[in-house]
């Protein structure tokens, strides 16, 4: 008769321990989650440590342990690397700058002189080709200066309807005269965001000269009441690889004969900057970028 109360004793024992041994397993793993989330979030030098005596478990925060060693020095790697490209990128551009303003100045001077029809020909074509090598060098010098930034930019509450507009009256007349009359729809109700205007400003710029060069001969722009912004244009040139990679750096749909490939890729830094995102999409011919800070608190 004792058999059957010794079997239940020790089953009863044994299922104790299982349990004890899973809730420990459970808080063990929890222990990893939480701390591997706290280092992907703080990138803190921490490691991993478990209350728990388990073998299997201790391996398995040692192995992670060793890839996050691992991934901080590659992380720093990358860092360090990317802060000497922009660096390189901040002096090369700025040490172009030079030369460049000297040779423009050199043929203003050489513009007053006489010269023969093939000889004026020629001045024209390097002037022509002097002015776009400067303003491709202030738009990477420019691109370098934002990159380079590390403290958040100054944000105020701004209207987004008043920018808007003024941006499409600075870009009417180079509009126009690419044969574009932008179809305009601004809500009347007042959008007030906290943004930098200078930063917006240049946000702005960047996709009104983006269409202005890739246009199919139309542009219309909506500020909705949500405040997102959308710009669409036909664009039957381009494909969805293309507008996949507009935002990236030194990408251009035409192979960079007047443009780095820039523009985009600093109006997506500068957008993030301001908390807001930029998207583009492209479907039946007609491109449309899109600019929502709807998530931003007024």
């Amino acid at each position: 008769m004792l058999l059957p109360w010794v079997l239940c004793g020790v089953l009863s024992a044994v299922s104790f321990i299982l349990c004890m041994k899973i809730h420990m397993l459970k808080v063990s793993m929890a222990e990893i989650r939480a701390q591997l989330a706290d280092w992907l979030k703080t990138d803190t030098n921490t490691l991993i440590s478990i209350s728990s005596s388990d073998r299997q478990l201790r391996l398995l925060a040692a192995d992670l342990n060793r890839q996050l060693r691992q991934l901080r020095r590659q992380r720093r790697q990358y860092l360090d690397g990317d802060k000497e490209l922009k660096d390189a990128v901040t002096n090369i551009s700025h040490d172009l700058r030079t030369p460049l303003t000297a040779i423009c100045g050199y043929l203003d001077l050489l513009e007053a002189e006489e010269k023969s029809e093939k000889v004026t020909r020629c001045f024209m074509a390097i002037q022509n080709r002097a002015e776009v090598l400067k303003q491709l060098t202030e738009e990477l010098f420019r691109y370098s200066i934002i990159m380079s930034v590390q403290e958040p930019v100054q944000l105020e509450p701004l209207c987004v309807n008043d920018l808007l507009e003024q941006s499409l009256v600075s870009f009417y007349a180079a509009l126009t005269k690419s044969g574009i009359t932008p179809q305009i729809d601004i809500t009347e109700k007042k959008i007030i965001r906290p943004l930098n205007r200078t930063a917006f400003l240049r946000v702005l710029s960047n996709i009104l000269n983006n269409a202005v060069k890739y246009s199919d001969g139309d542009l219309n722009v909506v500020l909705s009441e949500t405040g997102e912004i959308t710009f669409s244009n036909t664009a039957q040139n381009l494909n969805d690889v293309q507008v996949g990679k507009l935002f990236n750096r030194f990408f251009s749909v035409e192979t960079a004969r007047n443009s780095t490939g820039l523009g985009l890729a600093i109006a997506k830094t500068l957008v993030e900057q301001m908390h807001g995102t930029i998207t583009a999409h492209y479907c039946d011919g007609v491109l449309s970028v899109r600019l929502d800070f709807s998530q931003t608190a007024e």
